[in-house]
């Protein structure tokens, strides 16, 4: 026996439901692509800015000078980086230290359903030429 004017309530909460169900599964799955594409972008920004510190300007440092770093020679191995990651970015050199600027986005799949997406993401990564490395204290 049922009630008048109780008939569609179950659609309506199952409805409610999957909405939510599906707008969970969208951040966690999405969420957890974005975080992964993060992560990717920094490491890939640090690389870079690692390979662009080894471009040491090699006579300074045989004249006993500080570490020099050849600008235009850091700026290509850092882009060359890159561009084998896949990745698009600029790249700063200041003194001994080379910075990297990387952006992407991500496609969303769930979220993009309801128009969430794509995501931009932004990472830098900087290093440093030095002068002989130290393992461990002695």
């Amino acid at each position: 026996m049922t009630r008048r004017g109780e008939q569609g309530t179950v659609t309506a909460f199952v409805t409610c439901l999957t909405i939510a169900l599906l707008a969970v599964g969208g951040l966690v799955i999405d969420g957890g692509y974005t975080l992964a594409a993060r992560r990717r972008a920094f490491n890939e920004a640090n690389a870079a800015a690692r390979s662009g510190a080894q471009a040491v300007d090699e006579a300074a440092i045989r004249a006993g000078e500080p570490p020099r770093i050849q600008p235009a020679r850091a700026r290509t191995l850092a882009m060359e980086h890159l561009r084998t990651a896949g990745l698009e970015g600029t790249v700063d050199v200041t003194g001994d230290r080379v910075t990297v600027h990387v952006t992407t986005t991500q496609q969303t799949t769930i979220l993009g359903l309801v128009g969430v997406g794509p995501l931009t993401i932004r990472a830098d990564g900087s290093a440093r030429a030095v002068k002989g490395v130290k393992a461990g204290d002695d």
